[in-house]
């Protein structure tokens, strides 16, 4: 039975790229979306159970995809896949009939994310769209998105243990792999499970050695480039506030060592301190309280 939710099924269509639905949105059936129908013209396009039944058996997760089209191959491919997913979504029958595991979506996911960010860094520009000939659907993968609570989660449950779980730290790192925003606080989340010793409160724990490795990493952007102390601390405080950094205004110029304004390289230092600052604030925004 389809759940008759209006806003959601347009939405779902929507991301899907569904090019029929034009206007007026014109649902398919359960079965069309999962194993494929034919068009107007008499060509079968293929859906759900199709493609992932490709991508197992052209990209199975133990070989590695080697060159460039082959690449290109998988991020179409996965991304078909991603808006067939997010479509069939919306019906209560898909529920049990997913082919994938867990465990084999966020190793997928994992490998998406790792040529999102090769690309991206081949190509500087949009974020999504970042080559002439292929698009990630990265919207998509953030739908599914693992959050810090999930991760402290499994913490908890290897802490409990107190067994030092393999099973539960290969999840955690899998987990951390198949998420866009919990990448770049891969070294702060396992290093803090390397520092968990059996008296230690996971939660409590958890949110005093964040705030110690703010100050700690903030100081030692601080140090390297030579910033003022008090003035960082007060523009850093006010970009958590703002919900991103200032890279124009007379904030970030107040924090910087004095320099003439004629210092041919002031603007090369001022981009190299909002770039440290750029990856701080993304690695501690969404996982810290409270000023510094």
């Amino acid at each position: 039975m389809f759940r008759n939710l209006e806003h959601a099924t347009n939405e779902s269509i929507a991301l899907f790229g569904d090019k029929e639905a034009g206007g007026l949105v014109l649902l398919k059936t359960f079965d069309e979306y999962y194993n494929g129908y034919e068009d107007e013209n008499g060509k079968h396009q293929p859906r759900y159970m199709e493609l992932v039944n490709t991508l197992l058996e052209d990209y199975p997760l133990e070989t590695r995809i080697m060159g460039e089209d082959l690449e290109k191959k998988f991020i179409r491919l996965y991304g078909a896949i991603l808006k067939a997913t997010n479509i069939l979504s919306t019906f209560d029958q898909f529920a049990g009939m997913e082919i994938l595991s867990e465990r084999d979506v966020q190793d997928y996911h994992s490998l998406y994310i790792d040529l999102y960010e090769k690309y991206r860094r081949n190509r500087q520009g949009d974020a999504v769209n970042v080559n002439d000939d292929i698009i990630f659907e990265m919207e998509l993968i953030k739908q599914v998105e693992i959050n810090i609570d999930y991760i402290l989660y499994l913490i908890e449950q290897m802490h409990d243990g107190n067994t030092g779980d393999k099973e539960i730290r290969i999840t955690i790192q899998k987990a951390i792999g198949a998420s866009p925003d919990l990448r770049n606080k891969r070294e702060l989340i396992e290093n803090f499970i390397d520092q968990l010793t059996p008296d230690k409160n996971v939660s409590d724990d958890w949110q005093k050695y964040v705030k110690e490795q703010q100050r700690r990493q903030l100081d030692d952007i601080i140090s390297e480039e030579q910033l003022k102390p008090e003035e960082t601390y007060h523009f850093v405080n006010q970009s958590f506030k703002d919900g991103g950094i200032q890279e124009s205004g007379t904030g970030i110029a107040k924090i910087l060592p004095p320099m003439s304004i004629f210092d041919k390289t002031r603007e090369m230092k001022k981009k190299t301190v909002l770039e440290k600052l750029k990856v701080f604030f993304e690695r501690f925004f969404d996982i810290s309280g409270g000023d510094l």
